[in-house]
């Protein structure tokens, strides 16, 4: 597959999500790259190139993920795009479709950190020149990097799966909170249906106090919206209170689920009817153990967005389409 240039891609599998690395690699028709990072028994990472990458168009994908090896996947896709760089890569993009520590974005109390703008400068620091990730739990994160970062949507995704499966005079959009309220506005107006919203007061984070519904849900299908669900603590408490408020069923749709702790076990007690999530984190074991979950696949998406960039075309008709 030959763009403007005569150079290839070449796609690397960092070892947080390999399944959507083979099949971003199916959907391009090319093979991964003989790339391998590995672990010596001091737990340093260290990385093996198996084949020449000069004057190459490098794409790493690593994803945000693991209770326990979230840091040791960055430090992998670090050094990864350093060995890239060192070894005359022309160009490397990581491709991350769960951006991590994205919920550090601001200072919202004294003497915290801004984690998201570091990991940004660590990409750079390593050699990375262009960012591929998926609905960013905050889109300014993107400024924090002065390499192009292409920020694609689930959007279209979700949009596509409620006409397949839905009436729409039958569903409310519902956005579990305030931050996500912009995010449901805009998916309703698309469908041209009605939102909820429910507006919940902390006391600490991960921990709500007090829920409010604003808005009518009676006698409908409620879709839950949101960009994550981790502990999943306020999507099990907005379904009861939308339940209470005369709702048919509630189903729950996020782009990255993360499941962390004991969020399946409290997925399967909840009166959640289904939770569906794309597959921007390995989800399938979650799958097997929660009869409710159902996968949306991202990686014609991601594999389409790296075609494009690779050939020097536009990537805002994935903010509008899903690519077959």
């Amino acid at each position: 597959m030959h763009g403007r240039s005569q150079n290839t891609i070449k796609l690397i599998a960092g070892n947080s999500h390999p399944e959507l690395c083979d099949a971003i690699a199916a959907k391009l028709g090319i093979t991964v790259a003989r790339v391998k990072a590995f672990q010596y028994t001091n737990q340093e990472t260290a990385v093996a190139v198996g084949e020449s990458v000069r004057d190459e168009d490098v794409y790493i994908i690593q994803t945000g993920c693991g209770e326990d090896s979230i840091n040791d996947f960055l430090m992998e896709l670090l050094i990864t795009i350093n060995a890239c760089r060192v070894a005359s890569a022309r160009r490397i993009t990581a491709v991350i479709p769960t951006f991590p520590y994205a919920r550090q974005d601001k200072k919202d109390k004294s003497r915290a950190p801004i984690t998201a703008k570091l990991i940004a400068n660590l990409l750079q620091t390593a050699g990375c020149d262009h960012v591929i990730t998926m609905d960013l739990h905050a889109s300014q994160i993107q400024g924090f990097f002065r390499a192009p970062v292409d920020n694609l949507y689930a959007e279209p995704l979700v949009l596509r799966y409620i006409r397949e499966h839905y009436d729409k005079n039958e569903i409310i959009m519902v956005s579990p909170d305030a931050g996500g309220a912009k995010r449901v506005a805009s998916l309703a107006d698309k469908l041209d249906i009605q939102f909820a919203l429910i507006h919940k007061e902390r006391q600490k984070a991960n921990e709500i106090s007090r829920m409010v519904l604003v808005g009518d849900v009676t006698d409908k299908i409620c879709l839950l919206i949101d960009d994550m669900a981790d502990t999943c603590g306020t999507l099990t408490k907005a379904a009861d209170i939308l339940l209470d408020h005369n709702a048919k069923k509630v189903v729950c749709m996020v782009t990255h689920g993360i499941f962390s702790g004991n969020a399946i076990e409290r997925l399967n007690k909840s009166k959640l009817d289904k939770v569906i999530c794309t597959n921007s984190l390995p989800i399938q074991e979650k799958v097997d153990q929660c009869k409710k979950l159902e996968v949306m696949d991202i990686a014609p998406t991601l594999a389409e967005a790296i075609r494009r960039l690779h050939n020097g075309e536009s990537v805002s008709y994935l903010f509008t389409y899903v690519p077959e």
